[in-house]
């Protein structure tokens, strides 16, 4: 075994292109391989791979954000707190005036504040829930209803994921903050895209957004039908690897709605799953023993 196993990021433009559906399928055909795997739910505002991996949750914690909280009576209104703010979470008015929702917990304002006027204090934003799907580690997170931002508590997720298995990251949909914070760091993203014309511009601006960052990147496409390879002319002109073309068949939603792998039922899937991962491992930079 290799000493460091992947990170793989599983993401899509949109949503609906079945991106949950080839995550929980990879990590299906792995631990049948036998490679440890850990599957991270990223997707902190809707996560579903538990509907079909159906693991005991073990373990739950509450995640936190460190809020600044400012002592009016030692401030001086001198505005260095603001000033250093990238995201403008302190406004300088006669006083400080804090948005919590707009704080990212860097601490930064703490640290610049001269006459130690600022504390940090603990802010509850969701919960992280832990277990087994067999011999699947899991994990997923939720976010607090009325929370506006996600990447903290992703980046929470993330710093749990197990170095000793290949991480699996169900990426959450579209290319805003959540996805590319789901993306960023990791060793290849798989992107998952159907042959429809807003599949094909969602999935360039996933490429637009995500290819600066580094990471050898792959396309699933997903839903395929003979007569449409829209998908398959932009990745050939974008030199971006076809790792899988997964057949439209209405089999396999039936399947999906049921929340039964479609292993199960359609045993043919295994091997377009093997095949995919197999092309997988042809990126640059990735390899795996058996």
């Amino acid at each position: 075994m290799s000493a460091k196993l992947p990170t793989i990021a599983i993401a899509s433009g949109k949503g609906g292109t079945g991106k949950t559906t080839v995550a929980v399928h990879l990590a299906a055909l792995l631990v049948e391989r036998g490679l440890p795997v850990h599957y991270l739910d990223c997707d902190v505002e809707e996560p579903n791979g538990h509907l079909f991996l159906k693991p005991v949750l073990d373990t739950a914690q509450p995640a936190t954000l460190l809020n600044p909280v400012i002592d009016e009576e030692r401030c001086t209104s001198c505005g260095r707190c603001a000033e250093v703010c990238e995201f403008k979470a302190i406004a300088m008015l006669k006083k400080p005036l804090l948005f919590a929702e707009l704080c990212h917990g860097c601490g930064a304002c703490a640290l610049v504040c001269p006459v130690a006027a600022i504390r940090e204090e603990p802010r509850e934003i969701g919960a992280i829930e832990s277990g087994h799907a067999g011999p699947i580690r899991f994990i997923h997170a939720r976010l607090n209803v009325g929370e506006p931002m996600a990447p903290p508590l992703i980046r929470q997720l993330k710093a749990r994921r197990d170095p000793a298995a290949i991480a699996l990251l169900d990426a959450p949909p579209g290319v805003s903050c959540p996805a590319v914070t789901t993306a960023r760091d990791t060793d290849a993203v798989v992107l998952v895209a159907d042959p429809t014309p807003f599949g094909l511009h969602d999935l360039t601006l996933a490429v637009e957004a995500l290819r600066p960052m580094g990471m050898p990147l792959g396309v699933v496409v997903n839903r395929a039908v003979p007569d449409d390879d829209r998908v398959q002319t932009y990745c050939r002109e974008q030199a971006i690897p076809i790792l899988a073309e997964l057949p439209d068949d209405r089999r396999v939603a039936e399947t999906y709605a049921r929340g039964r792998l479609l292993f199960d039922d359609l045993p043919e899937w295994r091997g377009r799953i093997a095949r995919l991962w197999d092309n997988l491992l042809t990126l640059p930079g990735l390899e795996v023993s058996p």
